[in-house]
């Protein structure tokens, strides 16, 4: 295999070199974090008065850890480093408080997010002669701008098709030659279910790669996708707190996405101790903006739960890899006092390959007792027999599959394909229906 690399002298740095790097990133991040109302006052508590207190990496543990509702009670400008004039862009994401987490970017932080993503998108084999058709949402989002800057950067034909339009998806994809996509994982369910009811042969698009973010989703997912569509799913990871796109993305060897260390500190944490965890060890993931000028973020808790590969990727990249994340600390469903990540729900659902692409997990109160259900679509073919052993056969060996992996004993629904909802955004898969006050 060729590995090609966007920013070699970055990306192959001897790892002495890199935390070098790191820790003088720090102090810059920590110079600019205490001119911002909010850390000039969390830092002071916590002792540290300048960015000489920092000595080492391993100070990172002194700095208190922030938070999403820290980004909220700062709102709007408690965390900002420069002055309002030196602001370029803001990027939002809503929450269910209403107050959203608005993060601020300045020239020199465009810039540099561009060249992460750009690095990303090169990781994977893509170059100028691609056709990028980028199928997520614009806006505050940062999937939509963050990826298209960094496309462009490449020099890659951009389509900002944004998300939704399946038939005009189809039609730009077979106008312009789209060699490449980025999409969130169900949207690309959805793409392929459609294609025989458009009449869209696959061999009149030419599409090679496409990139799969947004939201958690399972390697059987993945491989159903690859099967599905012919082509190779890179998975990506970011966030908004974090810019968005461009934390960590797999290369050609697809064994776990390098997390950019020149531009992110990273910690995985136990989530309830909050000790930090040695490589290899499951835990929530924590991370430090080095790069970003105009709102610098120290030690955000991701709630995301990951942990680092140990072993050295065959590309050659220092830069340390995340396994898929699990899913999120505050995700996890709480079964009659067994702890369910919806992701090992997938994990099942995608990997029996008599059920659809669509899934809905369903949690209500049973008298004091907490019941599961999950809907999943199969095939419409399967309803039409008179003989309902094959359905029942179906349904019991989801079910026993699921209880043998959750210990949960779930109720299962099978029901006809393209009948639940289809999100062209972020998927949403749970629906708990429990009382808030139980």
């Amino acid at each position: 295999m060729n590995f090609q690399y966007w920013h070699p002298q970055m990306e192959k740095m001897d790892r002495t070199e890199l935390q070098a790097f790191q820790l003088g990133s720090l102090r810059k991040t920590l110079s600019g974090a205490l001119k911002t109302d909010f850390y000039g006052r969390r830092l002071a508590e916590a002792g540290i008065a300048g960015a000489d207190s920092v000595k080492s990496l391993d100070d990172i543990k002194r700095i208190p850890f922030t938070t999403k509702e820290d980004l909220r009670s700062a709102f709007p400008y408690g965390m900002l480093a420069v002055s309002r004039e030196d602001v370029l862009r803001l990027h939002a994401s809503s929450g269910t408080t209403g107050v959203p987490t608005t993060i601020y970017f300045n020239r020199n932080d465009i810039a540099s997010w561009t060249g992460l993503v750009a690095r990303s998108i090169f990781s994977t084999g893509c170059d100028s002669r691609d056709v990028f058709q980028n199928m997520i949402t614009y806006g505050l989002f940062t999937g939509g701008l963050g990826f298209h800057y960094g496309a462009e950067e490449i020099g890659m034909f951009v389509i900002p098709s944004g998300s939704g339009n399946t038939s005009r998806q189809f039609r730009m994809m077979q106008d312009f030659g789209t060699t490449v996509v980025h999409a969130t994982p169900s949207f690309l369910l959805h793409v392929e279910s459609r294609m025989s009811e458009e009449g869209v042969a696959r061999d009149s698009i030419s599409l090679k790669r496409a990139f799969a973010g947004a939201e958690p989703y399972s390697e059987d997912t993945r491989r159903r996708i690859e099967e599905l569509l012919r082509i190779d799913v890179f998975n990506s990871y970011g966030l908004s707190e974090m810019n968005g796109p461009g934390v960590a993305f797999e290369c050609q060897c697809k064994n776990g996405m390098h997390l950019w260390e020149d531009a992110f500190l990273a910690e995985i944490i136990d989530p309830d101790t909050l000790e930090t965890l040695p490589d290899g060890e499951s835990g929530e993931l924590v991370l430090t903006t080095l790069l970003r000028e105009a709102m610098p973020v120290l030690r955000y808790r991701t709630r995301d739960i990951t942990a680092f590969y140990t072993e050295p990727c065959p590309c050659g990249r220092v830069h340390r890899r995340i396994r898929r994340i699990k899913g999120r600390s505050d995700d996890m469903l709480i079964i009659n006092g067994v702890n369910v990540f919806p992701s090992q729900i997938e994990d099942v659902v995608m990997g029996i390959k008599e059920a659809g692409n669509n899934y809905l997990i369903v949690v209500e109160k049973d008298g004091f007792l907490d019941r599961l259900t999950v809907k999943t679509e199969v095939s419409a073919g399967i309803f039409k027999d008179d003989d309902a052993r094959p359905l029942n056969a179906l349904r019991e060996n989801i079910r026993r599959t699921l209880q043998n992996s959750i210990t949960v004993n779930p109720r299962v629904e099978l029901v006809e394909s393209n009948s639940l909802p289809v999100s062209e955004g972020k998927a949403k898969r749970v629906l708990d229906k429990r009382p808030k006050d139980i």
